[in-house]
């Protein structure tokens, strides 16, 4: 599956601002960049460095008066769709180290809040089967609402209110996913079907020995994905971190099948 992405970032700044951008599909084994140029427009400095776990990069930049930033990319995606409820959760002593971080509670997702939930809900279920049922349970009981969350809306906020956007839905998955001791993730992506266009966010469990995908929107299909980054959930993969006050113009995001 081939991707063609475009993405528009415009903000009016206060006074000269450092920022932090992340929003160029990362170069991995199951996606390759075809083409991408990225034009920051005018800016006093401009360098990359490597996103979180080496996936993926953040782009430095400092601004004077204004951040505009463009973004341009063709990305083949090679990964083939998994059946999630045939995949095993390892016993948490034989994780390795890049997902045992992931079992730890972070910023927006106390898992250790959920352990009860958890065990009471879905103790019958094991491995991929109960990350799907957990999925569907998100799906199924929350509504999908733009304007009900803000920067700040943790995963217990989110379970308690019963709606809010895609980086909402998938900050519980990855809680209710830790308190059952199986790593999860947050992963900033690109999917052609998300409605409204945007940054999308979704989560990827650790099982049976690797990192899957799950959308629990469901507007993103693992094969149709492009990844940006990965993190502990939303602070480490925010398409924009400025270091000064800044003020939206217009955001964009463009994101069809080849």
């Amino acid at each position: 599956m081939k991707l063609r992405i475009s993405a528009e970032l415009k903000y009016s700044l206060e006074a000269p601002t450092d920022a932090l951008v992340q929003v160029e599909a990362a170069a991995t084994l199951q996606q390759t960049i075809v083409s991408e140029r990225l034009d920051a427009g005018e800016t006093t400095y401009l360098s990359r460095i490597s996103s979180e776990d080496s996936i993926g990069t953040r782009v430095w930049l400092s601004c004077a008066e204004s951040l505009s930033v463009r973004y341009e990319s063709e990305v083949e995606i090679e990964r083939p769709a998994v059946d999630l409820q045939s995949l095993n959760a390892e016993p948490v002593h034989r994780l390795p180290h890049e997902a045992v971080r992931y079992l730890m509670a972070s910023r927006f997702c106390p898992s250790d809040e959920f352990q009860s939930f958890v065990a009471a809900e879905f103790s019958q279920v094991q491995g991929g089967a109960c990350i799907a049922e957990m999925a569907e349970w998100i799906g199924s009981r929350f509504i999908y609402s733009p304007g009900a969350s803000g920067p700040q809306t943790t995963a217990l906020d989110t379970f308690v209110q019963r709606r809010g956007i895609c980086r909402d839905f998938a900050h519980v998955l990855i809680s209710l996913a830790r308190a059952k001791a199986i790593p999860a993730r947050m992963v900033s992506c690109y999917a052609p079907d998300v409605d409204p266009q945007d940054f999308h966010a979704v989560a990827e469990v650790w099982l049976d020995g690797g990192w899957h995908l799950v959308d629990p929107t469901d507007m993103a299909k693992p094969q149709e994905t492009a990844v940006i980054g990965v993190g502990r959930d939303a602070a480490d993969i925010a398409f924009l971190t400025t270091y000064g006050w800044a003020t939206l113009q217009n955001q964009q995001v463009w994101v069809n099948r080849a």
